[in-house]
């Protein structure tokens, strides 16, 4: 009988430094009872999905789990297939910071930037 082996899958995305630093800066000012911080892409804006990073209090089962040095990061099981392939950055100039997505899988977003499409 053949052995079955598991490989390791990738992450859906993968993190900058500078997004793993501020993960490690929001986990140091979390409220109590946060375990994470998680990433979903509730439908909202002009072109229909978004991005939202959001404080967790519990992982859920089709929860994709990263470990990073300064904490634990959760993206949304339901948005994983929007996502695969994406890069995340933490941006941060003297006018704005945010959170920004290089993301091969949209195909378009609206002009002001707040959604995207798939």
């Amino acid at each position: 009988m053949a052995e079955t082996r598991l490989r390791a899958r990738p992450a859906a995305l993968t993190l900058t430094p500078r997004a793993e630093q501020r993960i490690a800066d929001l986990m140091a000012k979390a409220p109590e009872g946060a375990i994470g911080v998680k990433l979903s892409t509730p439908r909202r804006g002009c072109s229909g999905l978004a991005y939202s990073v959001d404080y967790v209090t519990e992982a859920k089962p089709f929860d994709e789990r990263i470990e990073t040095p300064g904490g634990l990061f959760f993206v949304d099981g339901a948005s994983v297939l929007y996502l695969i392939g994406s890069k995340m950055d933490w941006v941060e100039d003297d006018f704005a910071a945010g959170f920004t997505f290089e993301n091969p899988n949209a195909k378009g977003a609206c002009g002001c930037g707040e959604s995207f499409t798939v």
